[in-house]
Parts: C-alpha cells; sequence; structure tokens
C-alpha cells in the first residue's frame, strides 16, 4: 500500500462506519409511536328526534335581551306552523341555512355533551349545525354553529303549538232560547 492512498482509504473507511451506524437506527429497536388522537364520541343525544316531531310556532332573536319576547312571538305563530317530522332514516326533516326543501338531519352529541341537530356527515359542531341551546319539551332554542348563517338568522325559538297542534278552544254552545210564544 502507498501513502498516497491513505486519505482516500481514511474517507472511506469513516464513510463507511457512517453509513453502518445509520443503518443501526433504522434496523435496531423501534420506539413506541404515540397513537393517532380519535374522536372521542360525545355519547347519545340529550333526547330522542321523536320528541321534536310537531307543529311549532318559530320566531328568531340576535340579542340575548331579546329572548323572552322572542318566546311570546313564537307562541303566535302557531297559525302558520314549522313541522317537523320524522325522517325515513330515524332522523328529522328540517330545513338547512338557504334551502327551500328540508333535509333529514341528526340529533348528534358533542364531546362536550352537547346536543347538535345538523347533516348526518361530518363531526357534531360542523358549519351546517345548529346547538341546542335549550330544551324542555315545550320551547326548542337552536343557536347555528355558522357565525355568517348566524348573524343573519340569529337565534332560532320555537314554541311547541299545542298538544295536537294549533288547535282552538271549543266553545260553549249558546243555550237554546225558549220557543216564542204561540199567537192566540
Amino acid at each position: 500500500m502507498s501513502h498516497s492512498n491513505r486519505p482516500v482509504l481514511s474517507v472511506a473507511f469513516i464513510t463507511g462506519i457512517f453509513a453502518l451506524g445509520i443503518s443501526g437506527c433504522t434496523t435496531g429497536p423501534q420506539l413506541s409511536q404515540p397513537a393517532a388522537p380519535t374522536a372521542v364520541p360525545g355519547g347519545p343525544p340529550a333526547f330522542p328526534p321523536q320528541d321534536i316531531v310537531g307543529r311549532w310556532g318559530l320566531a328568531a332573536y340576535h340579542k340575548e335581551e331579546d329572548r323572552a319576547r322572542t318566546e311570546a312571538a313564537a307562541s303566535g305563530q302557531c297559525k302558520q306552523p314549522y313541522v317537523i317530522t320524522l325522517g325515513p332514516s330515524g332522523g328529522v326533516m328540517m330545513h338547512l341555512a338557504d334551502e327551500a326543501t328540508p333535509t333529514e338531519l341528526r340529533l348528534r352529541s358533542g364531546p362536550s355533551g352537547k346536543t347538535y341537530i345538523g347533516p348526518a356527515d361530518g363531526e357534531p359542531g360542523g358549519a351546517q349545525d345548529r346547538e341546542v341551546v335549550q330544551f324542555d319539551g315545550r320551547i326548542l332554542i337552536l343557536r347555528w354553529m355558522d357565525s355568517e348563517v348566524q348573524g343573519r338568522y340569529g337565534t332560532m325559538v320555537y314554541v311547541r303549538c299545542g298538544a295536537a297542534g294549533a288547535k282552538t278552544a271549543a266553545t260553549k254552545p249558546k243555550p237554546k232560547s225558549a220557543p216564542p210564544p204561540k199567537p192566540q
């Protein structure tokens, strides 16, 4: 071996050792990778879809201080109620924002335990969903999740229209008056 090849051999030797060291990193024991976070289902919604099926008076507000007045206004809308029916696959038929025809929507619970009404696809609390702010069987209050839609439509207040819809109270029949006296 001549002295003129020593630098080339030294570089080749160092490169070989370095390559061996690197390859040991990929074939040696692997460190466990943290699992990708998975979506935690929020559980069942706070109430079944059947609970909101019916005829509702509907109004909306933009300021929280208008809520009580809006509830009263919604109850006055039972002459022209908003009707919620069951959908063909177990959801409810309601309108999405800016849609003329009703769509089947699902009641879903989000990770925080809030209940949402929206399309079956996507995560609860998506842009087309509405958050259930309040539901007590008689009043349903829904807030749009999309801030632009919320700005246009406001917070929706639904007031149930009587047990069987907007029936009017039965009136008592007028008492029969005595027949007029016969002329003599």
